[in-house]
């Protein structure tokens, strides 16, 4: 670590970002010789590109798949092994790179498993038919007649047992085999690798500090750079623009440099303190920024502005259900913006030439990136390469792209590699934040408690793929995703869906981003949302039959698997029949139960929550949560359990305490005191239950329990008051308005 500036103080160092202990990714043997020699991505058809046999009869296995912390590279190299017949000490992964990975797109949508694997499974199937190929024309038999235990290829015949290995048959050779897709795939019943639950390939490292992560990398040579920004962005195309900019008030530094292209302004220096410093106090002059609503008027200004609507389901006919329906239940519900904000501020280290660019940073996908640099630094892609490293994690995009952008620009502009790593305020700052939501919602039961008519209206804007920097260096206002405003539409999977309703109608109302904050995808993308809405309406009407949430549930549900993980939350939380809110204890903390339903994609999710709300203070707490997934096949029980515990925590951290806060001129909650996030102290117990089936396709494991969870919370704080909040986080100020409310009734 660079020595400390004589002017700079300890509270100041301190404030720069998170000191972080471990190096090293998981091991990998060299590879082929040619491999990595070129830019990538290489050839999808053929099997060298995903798998090599070594010389010590292991295999390295390539995917285009980063590991975020959620334990995908242990799931896909199970996915590998199986097929291969090889075990998990046999085989390895290496580090993305545009010159060695394929590009399988970006990780994201708890796509790894979901999408992704089926496509390694394939080559892996591809690699064992051509091996057992060789094997039989090595020991001249069929190859029927071959087994094949952890690598070794065996036959039993006149003469005893004969054996060759895959590293006797091609070790550190190529497979020179097309990738067909054809090759026959062992049957789940044969499995045992898959559907096991074996250690995190990652974690040792992690735990004996040797993991390199990308805020670990230095190189020879290097300067270190930060990026110059207003405390907290205003509104979206706006950007941040400089005007002009005073050199002298940062001549007291020594040997620092700036950086300006189009709006875009850093700084670099020999020493990381003077670069913090000088991005603090080199005083710039901006350009004007529009007004943004602010916190206050936010859904208002939504629910007022021109929006492109797109009706997303439209089943039967809802308006003339709700007239003949016998009770109705609807309301309006107000959710916020909320940040990635990964505890680490984001990092990158690049060495830019004009002849070549090495970026080792943190991405979602690599490829994406590599074009997003070739735009920034105006290079063609093939000369340049970039390398994963991961990251704090961040469930979606946050600045990363911006801060390899950043290091990339500084480095060609100075001619040396730069480290540069954002400061906590432009992390909570400047992140492409999950967008607010509006929703109204309405649903209508006949007299024995049958769903009968639903309609869900959701406003929200986009979000863009653009970052930042990248919009400032190019002096062009942002541009939300190809798509404009309707790049973002309420799911209609996680609004009602799991339900037998007959008149169903799902309408999306896209507002243009401009005047609004910037918005990316956040874990489970509005989800959260959507199921704190329309759950709380299904508890609602239990609520006016009379009956049972569970029970109630049952009754309408009308997916085999929606109800599993149902039965299966209830059973585990020992789930007594009661009708919602009809026991309130008159004490100052007073406890209640609720469930709900939801997911992101195409798994199912259901989860109870237990909590208790000071009705003093205003204070819930949630005490004990018990989440069901059914994901389909899960490769990995255990990795779906720790993301179940993961998805929950964070859950119940967004529900009761995450919200990004914002005045007309810009984003105000610069820290972890103005956007406080659950602390450990705070956890709640989770039981998480995995319903594994063996015979359906995998889906996605790593957000499909948030929605909920989210919704469990609400309905158990109607439970144990009597009351409805409309709004999340729900806040000790907002419990406490609620309850003030005229005989308990229900509060915006």
């Amino acid at each position: 670590m660079s020595a400390l500036h004589p002017e700079l103080t300890r509270r100041a160092a301190l404030k720069g970002g998170a000191l972080v202990i471990g190096f090293s990714l998981f091991g990998a043997k060299p590879t082929l010789a040619a491999r990595g020699d070129t830019a990538g991505p290489p050839n999808p058809d053929t099997v060298d590109t995903w798998i090599a046999i070594h010389s010590d009869n292991t295999a390295t296995i390539y995917f285009g798949k980063c590991e975020l912390g959620q334990g995908s590279t242990t799931g896909l190299l199970q996915v590998a092994a199986e097929e291969l017949d090889l075990g998990m000490d046999q085989v390895r992964a290496v580090r993305l790179d545009t010159n060695i990975s394929p590009n399988q797109g970006p990780t994201s949508s708890s796509s790894s498993i979901h999408r992704d694997a089926p496509k390694l499974r394939l080559a892996a199937a591809e690699a064992r038919q051509a091996l057992m190929a060789r094997a039989a024309r090595h020991m001249g038999v069929q190859s029927g007649s071959l087994t094949i235990t952890r690598g070794v290829i065996s036959v039993r015949g006149e003469n005893g047992l004969r054996s060759v290995t895959y590293s006797q048959l091609l070790g550190d050779k190529p497979f020179n085999v097309k990738f067909t897709g054809t090759a026959p795939l062992k049957p789940a019943g044969r499995y045992t690798i898959v559907g096991a639950s074996p250690p995190r390939v990652d974690i040792p490292d992690k735990v004996a500090a040797k993991y390199e992560h990308v805020q670990h990398v230095r190189v020879p040579g290097m300067l270190h750079g930060r990026v110059v920004l207003p405390r907290g962005q205003g509104a979206f195309s706006a950007g941040a623009r400089v005007k002009d900019y005073d050199e002298s008030s940062i001549k007291h530094i020594p040997g620092v440099q700036i950086v300006r292209k189009a709006g875009f302004i850093g700084v670099v220096a020999e020493r990381e303190w003077d670069a913090v410093k000088a991005a603090q106090e080199l005083k710039v002059t901006w350009e004007d920024r529009p007004e943004l609503p602010g916190n206050d008027k936010l859904f208002a200004h939504m629910r007022a502005a021109k929006s492109t609507d797109t009706i997303i389901v439209n089943a039967g006919n809802a308006d003339k259900a709700m007239a003949s329906a016998a009770h109705i239940r609807g309301s309006t519900y107000h959710c916020p913006y909320q940040g990635h904000l990964p505890f680490a501020p984001n990092c990158a280290v690049a060495d830019v030439t004009s002849e070549r660019a090495h970026i080792r940073c943190s991405s979602q996908d690599i490829y994406n990136a590599r074009s997003m640099l070739s735009t920034v630094l105006g290079m063609p892609v093939e000369k340049i390469r970039v390398q994963y490293y991961e990251s704090s994690g961040t469930f979606g995009r946050s600045c990363y792209e911006d801060a390899a952008q950043a290091a990339a620009l500084l480095s060609q502009a100075v001619g040396r590699p730069v480290r540069l790593q954002y400061m906590r305020w432009d992390e909570h700052g400047w992140d492409n934040y999950g967008p607010a939501h509006l929703a109204e919602v309405k649903a209508g039961v006949d007299a024995k408690g049958n769903l009968t008519a639903y309609e869900y209206h959701g406003w929200q804007h986009g979000w863009t793929i653009t970052s930042t920097v990248q919009d400032s260096a190019a002096g062009k206002p942002g541009v939300e995703r190809a798509g404009g405003s309707g790049s973002i539409t309420v799911n209609p999977i996680s609004t009602g869906s799991m339900y037998k309703i007959t008149n169903r109608k799902v309408v999306s109302h896209a507002v243009p981003m401009a005047g609004y904050l910037r918005g990316a995808a956040l874990r489970s993308p509005l989800d959260l949302s959507f199921a704190f809405a329309s759950e709380q309406t299904i508890d609602e009407l239990a609520v006016a039959v009379g009956m049972d949430p569970l029970a109630f549930r049952r009754q309408n549900i009308g997916d085999q698997r929606w109800l599993g993980v149902l039965e299966a939350a209830a059973k585990a939380a020992g789930w007594k029949k009661r009708v919602m809110g009809s026991t309130l204890a008159k004490g100052e903390i007073v406890t209640g139960r609720g469930l709900g339903l939801g997911t992101h994609h195409v798994s199912y999710g259901a989860a109870v929550a237990e909590i208790e709300v000071n009705k003093r203070t205003g204070v819930i707490v949630v005490k004990k949560l018990y989440g069901a997934m059914d994901a389909g096949l899960v490769v990995n029980p255990g990795l779906v359990e720790n993301q179940m515990v993961g998805q929950m925590i964070q859950s119940v951290s967004r529900v009761l305490k995450e919200e990004v806060t914002f005045d007309t001129k810009g984003v105000t909650s610069l820290d972890w005191n103005s956007y406080p996030i659950l602390r450990f102290a705070e956890h709640p117990e989770i039981v998480p239950i995995v319903l594994q089936r063996m015979d359906e396709p995998s889906t996605g494991a790593g957000e499909e329990v948030m929605g909920a969870t989210v919704a469990a919370i609400a309905n158990a704080f109607f439970d144990a008051t009597g009351v409805r909040l409309r709004q999340f986080p729900m806040t000790p100020a907002r419990v406490l308005a609620a309850l003030k409310e005229k005989n308990g009734q229900t509060a915006i």
